[in-house]
């Protein structure tokens, strides 16, 4: 028997077209170690925009249900705020006790830390007033040692791969099939 969902009949919104944008963001080695030294040129160089960002989490599946965190508008390039080297993203799960929320954020933030160049903090976060347990999700996805012992742990990497498989196949997408 299958476990039951947290939120079985979530809200579904179309997606919007995806950025026109050509960039190399998404070309990028998806692991550090993959990088050549000509990467590191172009990172110093380089800027991104909300919307740059907001293109590389969209796509990513919600935990529960075979839609994108963009359908289920708990992603919006208006909750990306950027400064020189900092992004945050605030997130919004689609019922107030949602107990997949860190996997959500700890999804979000390992596209980031794969996609985008070492210089940036990343700060995942939780809108205010959206969920019950929003301090204790924002402590820990922000705290360093907690995200690394999650990602040591390989359940919870499978089911973080499991969210961001989809995330990579709509980089490969048209824009105009959206």
């Amino acid at each position: 028997m299958a476990p039951a969902l947290i939120n079985a009949n979530p809200t579904i919104f179309a997606p919007t077209k995806q950025s026109l944008r050509r960039n190399d963001l998404n070309a990028r080695a998806l692991w550090i170690d993959q990088r050549d030294e000509s990467d590191e040129d172009t990172e110093a160089e380089e800027d991104i925009d909300q919307q740059e960002v907001f293109d590389l989490i969209r796509g990513i599946s919600d935990p529960e249900h075979p839609l994108s965190l963009e359908q289920l508008h708990v992603v919006s390039a208006e909750q990306i705020e950027l400064s020189r080297n900092r992004v945050l993203v605030e997130f919004t799960p689609t019922v107030p006790h949602c107990g997949m929320s860190t996997i959500i954020g700890l999804s979000i933030r390992v596209r980031l830390m794969r996609c985008l160049p070492e210089r940036f903090k990343l700060d995942m976060r939780v809108k205010k007033g959206s969920h019950q347990s929003e301090d204790a999700v924002n402590k820990q996805l922000n705290d360093k040692e907690r995200v690394a012992a999650a990602l040591e742990n390989p359940a919870l990497v499978d089911v973080v791969e499991q969210c961001l498989s989809t995330a990579s196949k709509r980089d490969d997408m048209n824009p105009l099939d959206l």
